[in-house]
């Protein structure tokens, strides 16, 4: 290739691990992608091999590198963006990890968490310092899940032989060579141990989960130095200079950088996001409040209200490894598109639980008015508007807690290419959808923070002038109809939770 230089993100999801290759502006240039393996122990349980994660990270950044001719003088900085919560604990003088990662899916500390935290003044301490609702689906109770479980995991972790990190200080830890044991802000306000008013670790909360605070990694700013590639064979001084939450990454990667911008992933799960700048807006309706990552030379913490949908795309793989009646994610449009409506069938896709507003973890799927009429088309298209009727009731929530409705919606992930899905989601929530050219908003946000610290990107501005033009997607449907099938949606919900 030509000498100028690249910026990688190394994109860390949960089925897969990515790394892809970024020039000056702004266009991807290269990915590289491969999938790992989902362990599933027990019902309820999900574990990622970490030494598996690490080794699929490396084979698409090495790959990547071999197939384009690059070494360390064409990289300019590495950007990491990860699955959040999914917690690791090694030992870091073998770098062996005692365990599997406990994914953030996992439910197996659902008790461990209510048991905590299941005090109303507990409960009301967590989420005033931390911005979460105390729940399993956080870093901490995994943790101490760990420590209590393990053999010697909890003498070794006090007696300080024992590190803790999210899947970014994971990678950070080995590719720098042990040499630096850091995360940052974003993935730091997702494990509820984390204070995201005074941006530091609470000795209250670790003492809560009895962590020792010698496994907590050091919190950076999300763009700027980690340190340098440090591993065999992997090219050695690379600056690894950006690091942020997938989700915080996809907001940056939107160019989402001011209070009452609003973006929505469409991925494993759903999660929308929505900048409230430097205000922490506490949530009424079971959102969290979130850090967002920041561009250097940001005066004070940013914050975000965010919702999670657990299961989105996770619902269209189930429709086609174990139902079998897709052969792949894209026949769902033409199929939802092949039937005039659902005949009436809804899709309560609560297989780990309905998070937010509902946040009701103990509910599991449903699908409800069926008839000996019910074809494969009807079940894909009830899958499809599943995904638009849950992310409805996040905006309504938002716009509550906000105080105003959203004007705008940026969207990504894998299912926002799905041109059904997306006119029904503009249908229900009649506001103007923007999908960018480039879907690759994750990638671009853990880049776009590792080039400002380095300044091969001048600043956000310049960043506004790399997005290529948006397709735009806005209400067709009547509103008396999109609030007629809502009706339906919310009538399924109350009768899946009983």
């Amino acid at each position: 290739m030509s000498g100028q230089k690249y910026v990688i993100a190394l994109d860390q999801g949960t089925t897969s691990s990515r790394a892809v290759l970024v020039d000056r502006g702004g266009h991807v240039v290269d990915c590289v992608q491969r999938p790992f393996q989902q362990i599933f122990p027990q019902p309820g349980w999900v574990e990622h091999n970490p030494q598996e994660i690490l080794f699929s990270q490396l084979g698409c950044l090495t790959e990547l590198l071999a197939r384009h001719g690059l070494g360390a003088e064409d990289i300019d900085s590495i950007g990491i963006d990860n699955q959040r919560e999914t917690t690791v604990v090694w030992d870091p003088t073998t770098g062996a990890p005692v365990c599997n990662a406990i994914v953030w899916q996992c439910r197996r500390t659902a008790e461990l968490a209510e048991r905590v935290c299941g005090a109303p003044g507990v409960r009301q301490m967590v989420r005033a310092k931390t911005g979460l609702l105390p729940d399993a689906y956080f870093s901490a109770s995994k943790i101490a899940w760990i420590l209590k479980n393990v053999p010697r995991a909890r003498e070794r972790a006090e007696a300080g032989e024992l590190l803790f990190g999210t899947v970014d200080t994971w990678l950070v830890w080995v590719l720098t060579g042990g040499l630096v044991h850091a995360t940052d802000p974003t993935n730091a306000s997702r494990t509820m141990l984390y204070d995201i008013h005074r941006g530091c670790w609470d000795q209250e909360l670790l003492d809560l989960f009895g962590v020792p605070a010698s496994m907590m990694p050091e919190v950076r700013p999300s763009s700027g130095f980690f340190g340098e590639t440090s591993y065999p064979g992997v090219p050695a001084g690379i600056p690894i200079t950006g690091v942020a939450g997938d989700q915080q990454a996809a907001l940056f990667g939107q160019c989402c950088f001011g209070a009452g911008q609003a973006k929505n992933t469409y991925g494993t799960g759903c999660f929308m996001l929505l900048h409230t700048g430097h205000e922490a807006c506490e949530s009424s309706h079971n959102l969290v409040t979130t850090v967002v990552a920041s561009a250097p030379g940001t005066r004070g913490t940013e914050y975000a209200l965010e919702g999670s949908v657990f299961v989105a795309g996770a619902l269209v793989q189930w429709l086609r490894d174990e139902l079998g009646i897709i052969s792949s994610a894209a026949e769902t449009e033409y199929l939802a598109k092949s039937v005039p409506d659902t005949g009436g069938v809804y899709i309560v896709p609560a297989f780990t639980g309905l998070g937010a507003p509902w946040w009701r973890p103990d509910a599991r799927g449903s699908i409800l008015g069926l008839t000996r009429g019910t074809g494969r088309a009807h079940l894909a298209r009830a899958a499809l508007e599943a995904l638009a009727y849950q992310i409805r009731d996040l905006a309504d929530a938002m716009a509550a807690d906000a105080g105003a409705p959203l004007d705008v919606l940026n969207v990504d992930g894998g299912a926002s290419a799905n041109g059904f899905l997306m006119q029904f989601q503009a249908d229900l929530l009649g506001c103007e959808l923007r999908r960018p050219a480039n879907l690759e908003t994750t990638s671009l946000g853990a880049a776009y923070l590792a080039g400002l610290a380095t300044g091969f990107w001048s600043g956000t501005d310049e960043l506004r002038g790399l997005r290529a033009s948006d397709n735009i997607f806005r209400r067709q449907m009547d509103e008396a109809q999109a609030e007629t099938l809502l009706a339906g949606w919310h009538d399924a919900v109350r009768r899946t939770l009983g």
